[in-house]
């Protein structure tokens, strides 16, 4: 299969192991692209196309240029970056150094690539109850990640006004599908539920209220949003990736209780201590993103949380 005409042929994707860029590389390589995944250590899995071992943090942007060129190169998606596991140290340097340095390695090539940045929801921050969020709205993030995520989409979108960097950021809602993170709410429950499945036992967990409504949205619209953004002509800086509707925490693991079928037992706690407000509510405003790049999200909830139930099944160990 030949790529889409006037699709960039050649495309690298940082992050290229993890959640959304492993699907990422596979659709890429679906369409007839050539697809170099990058990260910081080879994984157990191999990951699309050809992979390359390649640490930004801790490498001269240069380095990256010559790889970028060598490999002519012609679309970055960063889906790099990480907060869990890691100090404020370590998430300054996977989301905002790396993000420096991968600007300026694109800035010094020849003939430099497009950069697709993916962000994310949290770095709005707060916003009252009922309300959208779009892309010129304020953006006060509480928590460190999403304070470090502003600071690299800042920086992408400083590229793209000063510098005419061909880049744009798509801020994304909270990703759900096949592949779930382990340490992700949805990803723990998932686990939980499947050990039980395994074991022929009632599942017993442990849920906090979930009150906080967030903008969920799945995999696989996440994915043709990439896609669309690939080839999109004349993009704003920022687009916001979401279903442009807010949902409880509560109502997405009350649906895979269901759509997994194991019987489970709940046991009522109360929140954390001291637990903030930082995502009470998110809901982002994606008109924009319907009219420059043509995508609405198309799948359910229980499309996607069927998707992250299969796959865990899938990946459970066989007796």
């Amino acid at each position: 299969m030949s790529a889409p005409q006037g699709a960039p042929a050649r495309v690298a994707v940082l992050g290229g192991s993890g959640f959304i860029g492993r699907v990422l590389g596979d659709r890429f390589a679906e369409l007839g692209h050539e697809v170099l995944s990058i990260a910081r250590t080879e994984p157990a899995v191999p990951a699309p196309g050809r992979f390359v071992a390649f640490d930004l943090g801790s490498t001269a942007p240069a380095e990256l240029t010559e790889l970028l060129t060598r490999e002519r190169v012609e679309l970055v998606v960063n889906a790099a970056g990480g907060m869990w596991g890691l100090n404020d140290e370590q998430m300054h340097v996977a989301n905002v150094v790396l993000v420096d340095r991968l600007i300026e390695s694109i800035g010094a090539m020849a003939r430099p690539a497009r950069l697709i940045h993916l962000g994310t929801v949290h770095e709005y921050g707060m916003a009252p109850i009922g309300t959208s969020q779009p892309e010129d709205g304020p953006a006060a993030p509480v928590m460190e990640y999403g304070k470090l995520k502003l600071a690299a989409t800042e920086a992408v979108s400083r590229a793209v006004l000063a510098d005419g960097l061909d880049a744009v950021t798509l801020r994304l809602g909270n990703v759900v599908g096949a592949g779930q993170p382990g340490h992700s709410l949805l990803g723990v429950m998932a686990a939980k539920l499947d050990e039980a499945r395994l074991a022929g036992r009632t599942a017993e967990l442990s849920l906090a209220p979930l009150t906080a409504q967030r903008d969920f949205v799945d995999l696989t619209d996440t994915i043709d949003a990439v896609l669309a953004a690939a080839t999109a002509d004349g993009l704003p800086p920022v687009l916001n990736i979401g279903t442009g509707t807010a949902t409880s925490a509560r109502e997405w693991v009350e649906l895979l209780i269901e759509v997994s079928g194991v019987p489970t037992e709940i046991t009522e706690v109360p929140a954390p201590a001291g637990a903030g407000p930082e995502t009470e509510w998110q809901q982002l405003d994606v008109t924009a993103a319907r009219e420059r790049l043509g995508w609405a999200p198309r799948r359910s909830m229980r499309e996607s949380v069927d998707s992250l139930w299969q796959a865990q099944v899938r990946s459970a160990p066989v007796a």
